[in-house]
């Protein structure tokens, strides 16, 4: 199929795309920002979405810190129009390797060089492997609108079906990882490669000097409207003494926590064993690579 009518429009910096947005919202049109459009426009195709309007962000690709990799102490800043494929190919070091790692997980080659992280966040797929990285580490997604900036904390940032809190006339234009984590993980499984995720499973753990763990982090992707993250499993992880018995625990209280529904790419029961292996993969991959 091919995407219904829209106007399209091209904004020359932030200010121009907030103008364009606020304006065409106050008369009653429907727009949307673009940004790598490898979301939006598929959905498009298929006219589940049909906005009247298209503003395109390219150009503020070159605008400054807009396509930025950069540390500030213990936090890790991305402009939103920084892309997949230049996390993938970065160094960011232990604290924050696995971004890069998970990256091999978005689509394919050509999806990484155009999609953008701000892109992939307001778009708010519950698979997406941005929006359970955010949840992960604690991002802080930092949008511009008509009444300023304003950061949203990622425990805010996501609603529901493609439902987020960045509003129609606001643009996102970083996004800072706060929470440094050198034991991370982030599985997922699908039917093909480059398939958006069945279920997939983001893992952080802390560990004690005494080899026990102070805790963990554990978001799914793929069982909820929303990325999600686990307190029922990350419970188990408390105290515990890291290895597969305690790893297969955590799953197991993850798959009993949830209530997925079950679609053309498998039943709830199904997503649930998915959980459970990928949740205790997961924490065993953690748990290696923190070594590195």
């Amino acid at each position: 199929m091919k995407p219904a009518a829209f106007a399209y429009h091209r904004a020359h910096d932030v200010a121009d795309a907030v103008g364009l947005l606020s304006d065409l919202a106050a008369r009653g049109r429907e727009p949307k920002a673009i940004a790598g459009g490898q979301s939006l426009m598929p959905m498009m195709s298929f006219r589940l979405a049909r906005p009247s309007d298209l503003v395109d962000l390219g150009r503020l690709r070159d605008q400054p810190g807009m396509t930025e990799i950069a540390h500030t102490g213990s936090t890790l800043r991305l402009g939103a129009m920084t892309t997949h494929r230049q996390v993938e190919l970065a160094r960011l070091g232990p604290d924050f390797a696995v971004l890069a790692e998970a990256m091999r997980y978005v689509g394919h080659l050509p999806i990484r060089s155009r999609g953008t992280v701000g892109g992939s966040l307001v778009h708010g797929d519950a698979t997406a492997e941005w929006c359970m990285l955010a949840l992960l580490l604690d991002a802080v997604i930092v949008a511009e609108g008509p009444n300023g900036r304003r950061e949203i904390p990622a425990g805010e940032m996501f609603y529901g079906f493609y439902a987020t809190a960045v509003e129609a006339d606001e643009v996102v234009t970083e996004v800072r990882f706060t929470r440094a984590a050198p034991k991370a993980a982030l599985t997922e499984f699908s039917r093909r490669a480059g398939d958006f995720a069945t279920v997939a499973a983001a893992v952080t753990l802390e560990p004690r000097a005494d080899g026990s763990l102070e805790g963990g982090r554990v978001v799914l992707g793929g069982v909820a409207p929303a990325p999600l993250r686990v307190p029922e499993a990350e419970a188990v992880l408390a105290g515990g003494a890291p290895g597969p018995e305690l790893f297969a625990a955590c799953g197991r209280a993850a798959a009993e926590a949830i209530d997925p529904r079950g679609d053309a790419q498998g039943s709830a029961d199904y997503r649930r064993a998915l959980t459970r292996t990928l949740v205790a993969r997961s924490l065993g991959q953690a748990w290696e690579r923190g070594d590195r």
